[in-house]
């Protein structure tokens, strides 16, 4: 991944960066917020040999210091020092619980030591510095050898006396938050990532781009009411949806543009996807183009085309193909549109070989010389083998990529399926894409022209205004597919 490709995922995961952060740096807080306070004492004893009044024996004897002092601080934490100090204050510790609440260090450069306690009280962390501090002077004098006159050669002396602390020094309110921040940043950053790199869902047009050079042609936003309209385009025409499928549309006249298909398969890599919606709504923006178009509902296994537009499917495609009915007999016309609709009929045994036949071959043929455009509803292509055996038959095949529903694999392995047959992809419409609001502040402050001042404006230019009007709707409901009765090459 480039630095691009990280921006990009931490501006489409923000919220989880967000939420990692923030649950982090509520963690810290509690924890803070729930630590017993400790308290901290000081004391600093001097040390010193007792050395000649020369200037080389005083020499001697600060280098001697220096080199000690590290073994000084070791005894201070050793039984011999913790023993008595445990004793006098009737703590009734063990040495080595006792040792972990001293912190015992040499300051730089120096033969001064700096003896810490911490404890729960204030009180007794005082008394423990100061207590330890006097017993370690005794203990250092009782090991160091005596001088020649009996005195000791080593001197203690303390600098300063341990106090009662005001203050706790742990927790650190403002030191542990800053933490819990930088700490849930890095791993709210980190969380993002690693969803970005196990992510293997089909959620936009960028994915489909990075499995396969097929061109995604349009995206259709989700929109959780479709199950009450799937057929959007006469239902909701001014929706987003149906401004999608109108792009798809569009787009489609640029795919083999001197060799447009007649015949388009409609499938997907697995149910769920909506490639039946996408056929009924790419058919019935086709028929408002102006083009005779067929709908074929040729997934004899789940069909659902007569259920979603309201038509009885026990008489369809099965009954023609099985030779006791005709094309004419069974199709049935959209609401007075150019539209007709061929429903599956009964669900035969055989499905894969009924489509694979030479009656499927044969009326696919017969439906090219009558209609513009023939847009065949397919089942899956991994459950099942039927569109694949339908996309030899047809002009093109267009793939329905299900966002937050199809993995990446599951598409590739389709698309690898329709390359080994040999079939034509048109492209991909990506299904149920998540909406962008600055599309859809566009597209409604676009179409949300005030129709009273366009009738103003109307009446203002006179009767020769209002034709070039209802001249000007015409021509763009016909719009370019096919216009002139779609001169194609058929297939």
């Amino acid at each position: 991944m480039e630095l691009g490709d990280y921006l990009s995922v931490l501006r489409s995961r923000w919220i989880t960066v967000a939420v990692v952060t923030l649950a982090t740096l509520a963690a810290t807080a509690l924890a803070t917020l729930l630590a017993t306070p400790q308290y901290t004492s000081s004391t600093r004893i001097f040390f010193a040999v007792q050395a000649g009044e020369s200037v080389s024996d005083l020499a001697q004897g600060s280098t001697f210091t220096e080199k000690q002092m590290a073994s000084y601080a070791e005894v201070a934490k050793s039984p011999i020092v913790l023993k008595p100090v445990d004793e006098s204050l009737n703590l009734n510790a063990d040495p080595r619980v006792l040792g972990d609440a001293l912190a015992v260090s040499v300051a730089a450069d120096t033969t001064i030591l700096v003896i810490s306690a911490t404890d729960e009280d204030p009180v007794l962390a005082r008394d423990i510095a100061n207590a330890v501090a006097d017993q370690l002077a005794d203990t250092v004098g009782g090991l160091s050898p005596e001088r020649q006159d009996g005195t000791e050669a080593v001197r203690a002396t303390m600098l300063s006396e341990a106090q009662v602390p005001d203050s706790p020094s742990s927790p650190n309110t403002t030191r542990n938050l800053a933490l819990g921040l930088v700490l849930g940043a890095v791993l709210g950053v980190s969380v993002a990532l690693l969803r970005a790199v196990l992510d293997t869902k089909v959620r936009d047009e960028a994915d489909i781009s990075a499995i396969s050079d097929i061109t995604p042609l349009a995206a259709v936003p989700l929109d959780e009411s479709s199950s009450g309209h799937p057929v959007f385009m006469h239902d909701d025409s001014m929706s987003l949806r149906a401004e999608a499928i109108r792009r798809l549309r569009t787009n489609l006249q640029f795919v083999d543009f001197g060799d447009r298909p007649s015949s388009i398969v409609v499938t997907s890599s697995v149910p769920g996807e909506g490639k039946t919606t996408t056929s009924i709504n790419l058919a019935a923006s086709l028929a408002d183009a102006g083009a005779r178009v067929i709908l074929v509902d040729a997934d004899l296994r789940r069909p659902s085309v007569a259920k979603y537009m309201g038509y009885e499917g026990r008489v369809g495609l099965t009954t023609v193909l099985i030779g006791r009915a005709n094309v004419e007999d069974v199709a049935q016309p959209w609401q007075g549109t150019s539209l007709d609709v061929l429903p599956s009929g009964q669900v035969p045994p055989n499905p894969s070989e009924l489509l694979g036949s030479r009656a499927m071959s044969r009326l696919l043929t017969d439906l090219a010389s009558t209609y513009d455009v023939i847009v065949i509803d397919s089942p899956p292509l991994l459950p099942v083998t039927d569109a694949a055996i339908l996309s030899k038959m047809t002009g093109g095949t267009l793939v329905v990529a299900g966002a937050d529903r199809l993995h990446k694999q599951q598409l590739r392995s389709s698309l690898e399926s329709l390359e080994q047959v040999g079939a034509h992809v048109l492209g991909i419409v990506l299904n149920k894409a998540q909406r962008k609001e600055r599309d859809r502040y566009a597209y409604e402050y676009y179409s949300s022209e005030d129709p009273a001042l366009t009738g103003t404006r109307a009446s203002r230019n006179g009767r020769g205004s209002r034709k070039a009007a209802q001249a000007a709707a015409t021509h763009a409901k016909r719009s370019t597919w096919p216009g002139e009765r779609m001169s194609v090459t058929r297939r």
